[in-house]
């Protein structure tokens, strides 16, 4: 049992001891457990920039490859002023267990520059992507490693990374990157494929629970690429979302918000508290609202052992990857709190990006609605397979989908073998 504490939990520590937990459960042994452990490639850059006003800037980046037992390493690209090593190290690992929990052929990575794109220009933040890629080309391609979108990053900077390896190589290489616009590759659905994969779990979760999705009601942290395409497909199932955030603070309307309007709201580069006949409300306010679904879609460790107590939702859908702090996990299991892990509600993305990858090295694409009906059809395939193991164990969803995922990827490792 992990210890009970309320202060900081280092990322990557958190990750081993999710791991060490479930490798305990499996009866993993030793040798693998401290294979799996273990990243096995990181490169830290520092490099030049040249902004607008002609001056230089040094900006830090890395990549991070956890494992490639199971296939070429897939993960986002972070932009962000507070990204570090040791997030990378721990959102790299994250990685490895979606892709095995979804049964995609693909290891962990995951990779980003300490900036905050928000305050660059258009040609500034075009300069640094080209330069980190140019930095960590040697550890990217389609047979390697394949970054897709992460948090402060978008389709246009996976377009200026694709440019970049392909002019370094002479040649288009389109599979070398997922998340880019349609018209160099990209997948249809790919924008609206991970709120629709969690709000899938949503579903499911609430159908466990036996709880009435027409007169349910959902918060959503997080209103962001992720949290607002939730939210949408949430109100267009019937459930009355009452409550959304983003970093500036949220709105709450216990009859139930607009989210069409909040969109457009947002589009429009304006704030959620611009919506008219709504309360305004704290990130954190919102995590303790009576409601059936929590959906924390911003990022790491927001329910922790300081707040957990007060949270009041009947299921808690992970959007953002690791939202919820072991110990905090542990009492809201305790608490009857179902808790659907990220490395299956959030894997929406990396499924469709597994599909890019694959129509990218085929030249043969699916229409939106196939790509949504497969998606749809991995996703609720993982999320049976983890509910009957974690009903058949006892377990919570949680233990038992790092159970899984620890269990294949190790599998693959002692098939491959230790080389040379």
């Amino acid at each position: 049992m992990m210890t009970d504490s309320s202060g900081p939990h280092p990322p990557y520590a958190t990750a081993a001891a999710l791991l060490d937990r479930a490798a305990d459960a499996v009866g993993l042994d030793d040798s693998i457990r401290t294979v799996l452990r273990q990243v096995k490639r990181e490169l830290v850059v520092h490099f030049p920039v040249e902004m607008d006003d002609g001056s230089f800037r040094v900006f830090t980046g890395f990549r991070v490859q956890h494992d490639s037992a199971r296939g070429p390493s897939k993960g986002g690209i972070r932009f962000h002023p507070s990204l570090t090593l040791d997030d990378a190290r721990a959102l790299a690992m994250y990685m490895t267990w979606k892709a095995a929990v979804v049964d995609l052929p693909f290891g962990g990575a995951k990779g980003g520059v300490v900036c905050d794109p928000k305050l660059l220009s258009r040609a500034e933040l075009e300069r640094l992507t080209r330069r980190y890629t140019t930095e960590i080309a040697m550890l990217l391609g389609p047979e390697k490693d394949i970054p897709d979108p992460g948090l402060g990053t978008d389709p246009q900077v996976m377009a200026w990374l694709m440019d970049t390896l392909s002019m370094h190589a002479g040649y288009s290489m389109p599979a070398s990157v997922t998340g880019k616009p349609l018209e160099i590759g990209g997948s249809e659905a790919r924008l609206v494929a991970p709120g629709l994969g969690l709000a899938l779990t949503v579903l499911e979760a609430l159908h466990d629970r036996r709880i009435d999705v027409s007169g349910a009601t959902a918060a959503v942290q997080g209103f962001g690429s992720v949290g607002a395409i939730t939210a949408a497909q949430l109100a267009a199932s019937g459930i009355r979302v009452v409550a959304v955030s983003d970093s500036r603070g949220g709105v709450h309307r216990g009859g139930g918000l607009d989210v069409d309007a909040l969109t457009a709201i947002k589009r429009a580069g304006g704030a959620l508290v611009d919506l008219a006949g709504a309360d305004a409300i704290s990130n954190a306010e919102l995590l303790t609202l009576d409601v059936d679904v929590l959906v924390p879609a911003a990022v790491e460790s927001q329910i922790h052992a300081g707040n957990q107590g007060a949270v009041r939702a009947r299921v808690i859908a992970e959007g953002a990857n690791a939202p919820i702090t072991p110990d905090a996990d542990d009492a809201l299991a305790d608490r009857g709190v179902m808790v659907v892990p990220d490395i299956v509600a959030s894997s929406g993305g990396l499924v469709v990006s597994y599909f890019e990858w694959v129509h990218d090295l085929r030249t043969l694409f699916w229409d939106a609605e196939e790509v949504a009906s497969r998606e749809r059809e991995l996703i609720l395939r993982a999320y049976d397979r983890v509910r009957r193991r974690a009903s058949a164990e006892g377990v919570s969803m949680r233990l038992a989908a790092w159970e899984i995922a620890v269990e294949k990827v190790s599998r693959a490792t002692l098939l491959r073998g230790i080389y040379p």
